[in-house]
């Protein structure tokens, strides 16, 4: 039997993903037929990019689930024309692409690099950082990405705390969770990494009162989702010298407009949504095992949780 694999997901994509999804489809033992044009009726599995022109799922009548390429799953957690199991994107490589974008950046703050780099001819300025056990990291959220990055800071040595909506154990990592818990992070949060998805819960959780729990002069690292920060109570923080420094690759509207206030900033660095970027090779790995399991009568993995969003 040969099951249908509709790829909704923009023309570019197709061209990155046409082949290596074939393979891994293949690799995995079923008979697919991947194409960007399948009679909606006839359709088993949906490889789906909320951007993609397709937004109504009601004809999808035998469809099995939709396999998001994207972490995120706010655009489409909430279409009410889809009623089948629904789920994110999880690979080991997109982790990796956020556990190496975090510490890089970390380190960067805790070593104080931009001043040696930005150093005028003749600026010596004896002034070791402290170590990293003397430095405190809060991370907000501690889903797959979240505690991968914990876990990895904590090795190096850094004094981790993460923060989540409810209770988590995980090694080497101190947790915490509920509103108590989230003062308690940011207060004792030197550099602070958001990690959280986008959810109403999670909308302007840094806000003009949140912000002012922080130590002064923190540094803020937001590869996370664009609307976790109130962008003016963030901008009014930096000026105010509340905040030392915010590190931002994710915004509210992408590609970030050029006139944004962000891109002026002297303490603010832009990176283009490059912490975690989803790699076909391995992306395509991931979407056959579910498509492996489904034809297989077993469980999906990594299945959005309608009722929390993500």
């Amino acid at each position: 039997m040969v099951v249908n694999v509709l790829f909704a997901a923009g023309r570019q994509r197709w061209a990155e993903y046409e082949a290596p999804l074939r393979e891994a489809i293949a690799a995995v033992g079923v008979a697919a037929h991947v194409a960007t044009e399948i009679a909606p009726e006839d359709v088993d599995y949906i490889v789906y990019a909320p951007n993609s022109k397709l937004q109504d799922f009601t004809p999808y009548t035998n469809t099995k689930a939709v396999l998001n390429l994207w972490a995120g799953v706010e655009a489409v957690v909430d279409n009410p024309t889809l009623k089948v199991p629904l789920a994110r994107m999880v690979d080991p490589a997109l982790t990796q692409g956020m556990v190496e974008w975090v510490t890089g950046h970390v380190l960067r703050h805790h070593l104080g690099m931009d001043r040696h780099i930005h150093a005028q001819p003749g600026d010596w300025v004896h002034a070791p950082p402290p170590l990293s056990w003397d430095r405190k990291i809060g991370i907000l959220g501690l889903g797959e990405l979240g505690t991968a990055s914990a876990q990895m800071l904590s090795r190096i040595g850094f004094n981790v705390t993460g923060w989540s909506r409810s209770a988590k154990e995980i090694e080497g990592v101190a947790a915490a969770h509920g509103a108590r818990g989230l003062r308690d992070v940011l207060t004792g949060s030197e550099i602070l990494v958001l990690l959280l998805p986008d959810t109403p819960a999670t909308e302007n959780i840094l806000n003009a009162d949140t912000l002012a729990f922080l130590p002064r002069g923190a540094v803020i690292l937001n590869p996370g989702r664009g609307p976790l920060i109130d962008d003016g109570a963030l901008l009014s923080a930096l000026d105010a010298g509340q905040i030392g420094h915010a590190t931002l690759d994710t915004f509210r509207l992408e590609p970030l407009p050029a006139d944004h206030p962000y891109w002026r900033h002297p303490m603010v660095t832009v990176t283009p949504h490059i912490a975690s970027d989803t790699r076909s090779d391995y992306a395509s790995k991931t979407i056959a095992e579910n498509i492996s399991r489904g034809e297989s009568g077993l469980p999906f993995v990594n299945l959005v949780d309608r009722d929390r969003g993500y």
